[in-house]
This record gives structure tokens, sequence and C-alpha cells, in this order.
């Protein structure tokens, strides 16, 4: 997680220069769905004309959960287009330093065996030997099964952080719902209340009884 939060610290403070307007068009254009050039600038002067007529026919309404669903939708975009691949290359990273040391173990572990190997063929003791590979056979068994237990671990820990974070950008956005919602019901019901006869005249009372307490107050 250190290397994952350097690599973002590094990536926010370095300076990239500016693109071009033109290399800016060309990528909006290449991300567009279809198989040439014209069919996506098609696509794209479609949307961009239903948009306008359904806005100036008022088909559709630009309103406050319009506004906070397209600032999710360019949160999230943000999320999985810089920090996901931050964070799978920090697990592949990961996992290949793990399998960097357990290959450099299986390394040693046959050298060792050879140069045992050598050894007993010296003494011509065939039973230690048989033993001896026996118990680096058995080690390499051992390690191997650690190595794919390590994995699995990574990759499970990668997909639960992945469905932990989409879980928390749905709750926000569901609190932040029920919130905006909760004040407009508020602020319509006082509104409503304001409006009411009855309470106009009890408001218009208590303000006439403390005028008069006052007035007595004041003989």
């Amino acid at each position: 997680m250190i290397d994952l939060y350097n690599k973002i610290g590094v990536r926010s403070l370095s300076t990239t220069p500016t693109p071009e307007p033109k290399a800016k068009a060309t990528s909006i254009i290449d991300a567009l769905p279809g198989n040439s050039a014209l069919s996506k600038t098609g696509i794209l002067a479609t949307g961009t004309a239903a948009s306008i007529y359904a806005i100036s026919n008022e088909l559709y309404v630009v309103n406050e959960e319009s506004i906070l669903l397209a600032c999710f939708l360019s949160f999230t975009t943000l999320i999985a287009k810089y920090v996901a691949p931050l964070y799978k290359d920090w697990a592949d990273a990961r996992v290949k330093s793990v399998s960097d040391i357990l290959n450099s173990s299986r390394t040693k572990h046959v050298e060792a065996v050879k140069d045992r190997i050598e050894a007993v063929s010296e003494l011509k003791d065939v039973v230690s030997t048989t033993k001896v590979l026996f118990e680096v056979s058995k080690e390499t068994v051992e390690l191997e099964a650690q190595a794919f237990e390590l994995k699995q671990k990574v990759e499970l820990a990668a997909e639960a952080k992945s469905v932990l974070d989409s879980w928390v950008r749905y709750e926000a956005s569901v609190r932040q719902l029920q919130q905006q919602q909760l004040a407009q019901t508020v602020i319509a019901n006082v509104e409503k209340e304001l409006t009411n006869p009855k309470f106009q005249d009890k408001v218009l009372q208590e303000a006439v009884a403390d005028i008069e307490k006052v007035f007595a107050s004041a003989k």
C-alpha cells in the first residue's frame, strides 16, 4: 500500500504538458464506439442534437439530481482511470516479488540437491541420497502450495477492496441524495405551513399579545 500511495503522490505532483486541442478532440472521438471516424462523428453529432432537442423542448430538465449524477459519474470515471491501474501495478509488482522470492528459493534448493547428489555419489550412499531428495521434493511442494495460497490471498484482497470501494461510493451517493430529499421535504412543509390561514392567525395573535404586554409593562 505504501508503494501505491507513493505512486499516486508522484503522479499527482508530476507536471504534464497541456494537450493540444486537436489531440484532445482526436482522443474524444477515438473513445466513442464505432469502426470509422465518420460513424463516430455521426454518433457524437446525434447525441449532441438529441440532448439539445430534449432540453429545448423540456423533455429533459437539468436539475440538482442531474448535476449530482454527472458529478458521481465523473468521480467514478476518474477513480477507474487513475487509481485502478495504480492498484493493479502494485498488485502485479507484489505477486512478481513473491514469485521471484519463491523462484530464488527453488533455485537454491535445486543447487543444494545437486551438491548433495554429487557428495553422495562420491560416497556411494544411495539410501542417504534418496532421503535427501525426498526431503527436498517435500519442501518444494510445500513452497509451491504456499506460493499458490499467497497468490489467492492477493487476488482476494484486490477483489474485496474493489467491492468495498464500490459500496462506499454507492452509500455516499445514497446518503447525499437522502439528505437532499429530506431538506426539500422540510422546506416544502414549512412553506406549506406558512400559507395556512390558521397558522397565520396564530402568529398574528401571538404578535398582538406580545405588543399588548409591551404596552402594559410600559404603563
